[in-house]
């Protein structure tokens, strides 16, 4: 059987690149492809040395910061990828490489982290985070996230069988595409993030400090909550515009060790996010430290809310991304958070091992293998 790998881009190693590797791990013979392909050596080695093939995107001007910018022409890029010669292809997919050509012979099965955000369900509020809500440049991006959005549909048909990286991802694929998924959660490292049961009395949030992020709210909460401290992990483009107070420390970019020991330390992870899924909480957890969190989207599948039906909670949620309704959680999680203990985060976190991931993955592929290749064979005879 010969397995091809397609996924957006290579360009740093993240939350998708994370499971591209358990993948890899799972199919080291898998050939790699990609729209563009400019990791440094020390993410490449966590993607066990592969390099992928890539498109002409990969030789345009400016394309090694600039590659988002050609988004208009990724769908025929990735259609120009030759795949004819695999038996099964696996695309690993939040923008276009679902969008691959496979014929009747070849099973395509799609890891969806998402369909494409951005076109879709959150097209107004991206543009409006990018300025590109009004005027010319407006309607030129409104354009062509439409025709994107039609590409998008239509590729979706030349995919076997999907899968979502949480139930809410799978509702986001169904609404989108019409088409059922199975859900195999993430990988995350848990092993890299030990128990520790004894905190310290400050709390923390670590992400990307991007618009959707909402880390300018947690920070505002904790500003208006001046005898408790909050410390901010990451940095990224709205890193300058976040206004803290004295209780509340910016850390900026911090390495794993940094992020691991004060993940250790805290007394609560706070999270404001509508995460897909989300691999902060689940670390947070990990290192035996609770999680507050807004109650929508992948976190309420990876955190045991306190006051629900489960016994063993990990965590509570807040009901909109408001500093009034953070405010109020934290209050909360002081009152009531004894309910909650290390043992069971870790626990809860351990759901989510790389190990379980690749079992599942690999019972899933060859159950669809299996499946293929019986009707195959049955469509053969049947001919015959």
């Amino acid at each position: 059987m010969k397995v091809a790998i397609v996924h957006d881009w290579l360009v740093t190693y993240a939350g998708a690149e994370r499971v591209l590797r358990e993948m890899l791990t799972l199919y080291p013979q898998a050939d790699l492809f990609a729209v563009v392909d400019f990791l440094g050596d020390a993410d490449r080695e966590r993607l066990l040395g592969k390099h992928a093939q890539t498109t002409f995107i990969q030789g345009l001007p400016w394309a090694r910061k600039k590659y988002r910018g050609y988004l208009p022409l990724m769908p025929l890029a990735i259609e120009q990828l030759d795949l004819s010669a695999y038996d099964l292809v696996l695309s690993s997919s939040h923008a276009v490489a679902k969008g691959v050509l496979t014929g009747p012979d070849q099973l395509h099965l799609c890891m969806c982290y998402s369909p494409i955000r951005y076109a879709w369900d959150l097209q107004h509020q991206y543009l409006s985070e990018s300025g590109l809500d009004h005027g010319a440049k407006g309607w030129l991006a409104k354009i062509i996230l439409h025709y994107l959005r039609l590409w998008d549909s239509r590729t979706a048909s030349g995919v076997d069988s999907f899968i979502a990286i949480s139930h809410y991802i799978g509702r986001r694929i169904l609404k989108t595409y019409r088409r059922s998924s199975s859900v195999i959660y993430p990988p995350v490292d848990v092993a890299e993030f030990p128990l520790r049961r004894d905190k310290e009395d400050f709390y923390v949030t670590a992400s990307r400090m991007v618009p959707y992020k909402k880390v300018d709210l947690i920070v505002e909460a904790f500003n208006a909550m001046p005898d408790k401290r909050l410390v901010v992990i990451g940095d990224g483009p709205g890193f300058a515009k976040v206004k803290a107070a004295a209780n509340v420390e910016l850390v900026g970019f911090a390495d794993q060790d940094v992020l691991r020991d004060t993940l250790q330390r805290a007394r609560a992870f706070v999270f404001a996010a509508e995460e897909d899924f989300g691999i902060a909480p689940v670390e947070a957890q990990a290192c035996g430290t609770p999680v507050i969190a807004f109650g929508k989207g992948g976190a309420l599948e990876t955190v045991r809310g306190l006051g629900l039906v489960d016994e063993k909670p990990t965590g509570l949620f807040f009901a909109e991304q408001s500093v009034p309704a953070i405010v109020e959680a934290v209050g909360r999680f002081e009152r009531e958070g004894t309910a909650i203990t290390a043992e069971n985060c870790r626990e809860n976190a351990l759901r989510f091992a790389p190990e379980r991931f690749r079992r599942e993955f690999g019972d899933f592929v060859e159950r669809e293998w299996t499946a293929f290749r019986s009707g195959a064979c049955a469509g053969t005879d049947a001919h015959l």
